[in-house]
């Protein structure tokens, strides 16, 4: 069932949801977690603003974050159709490489769809337990009737805040410069929300290998600030 089949939120609701969603304050746990940055910072790679610049628009084009944005859009598309929509599940979890990985895309689909239960009038669609986070934005926005591509860019946009507050706990820029980079990366994101919501999962597909041995590698990390 495509989005123009189930009633839609209204602008102004959808925006107060994906703010509520997105937020640092949302109960997910997505400040313990760095997708292995933390590992890529202590390598020395990235090791500047401008490097770090590069490994998150490497990660939306062509990186883990492109794979979240394809997976969120099927969850979204696919909201209607429980057979599809535990398929895409399934996919999700295969594709968290890694420990660290499969454990903070479960362990944050699951805290996001517990929390999204405080709106009682939206029935959210059946999901397993243990849900990948994409998945579960996509189908609570999809429930939800929000827009596919304002979800996609919402999530989009609150991993790499994410990212940036890993980096300035990490020591590898300041506040003023993790706004900035936000900046740089405003018009990729749109761009990547928009072709995500319009792809499916035949354009799956990562060519980011340092990232993946940074996620792979962390466990082996002697002093750690986050759990991936």
């Amino acid at each position: 069932m495509d989005e123009g089949a189930r009633p839609s939120a209204g602008a102004t609701t959808a925006l107060l949801r994906l703010m509520t969603w997105m937020s640092p304050a949302f109960p997910v746990g997505a400040f313990s977690y760095s997708g292995g940055l933390e590992q890529a910072i202590a390598n020395g790679a990235p090791g500047t603003a401008e490097a770090l610049c590069d490994w998150l628009s490497a990660s939306l084009t062509r990186g883990s974050l492109w794979n979240d944005a394809v997976l969120l859009a099927e969850a979204h598309r696919s909201v209607g159709d429980p057979a599809a929509l535990a398929e895409v599940a399934e996919l999700a979890e295969a594709l968290a490489g890694g420990r660290e990985r499969h454990q903070e895309t479960l362990l944050q689909g699951s805290a996001f769809l517990t929390a999204a239960q405080a709106w009682p009038e939206v029935s959210l669609p059946a999901l397993p337990a243990e849900t990948a986070y994409p998945v579960a934005v996509g189908a609570v926005s999809g429930a939800h009737g929000v827009e596919r591509v304002a979800a996609i860019a919402a999530y989009l946009q609150g991993s790499l805040a994410n990212q940036t507050s890993v980096a300035i706990r990490c020591g590898l820029i300041g506040q003023v410069q993790a706004v900035a980079l936000l900046a740089r990366l405003e018009h990729q994101v749109e761009e990547i929300a928009d072709r995500a919501a319009k792809s499916s999962l035949e354009t799956l597909g990562t060519a980011t290998l340092a990232a993946d041995i940074a996620v792979m590698a962390h466990e082996t990390l002697p002093s750690r600030l986050f759990r991936s």
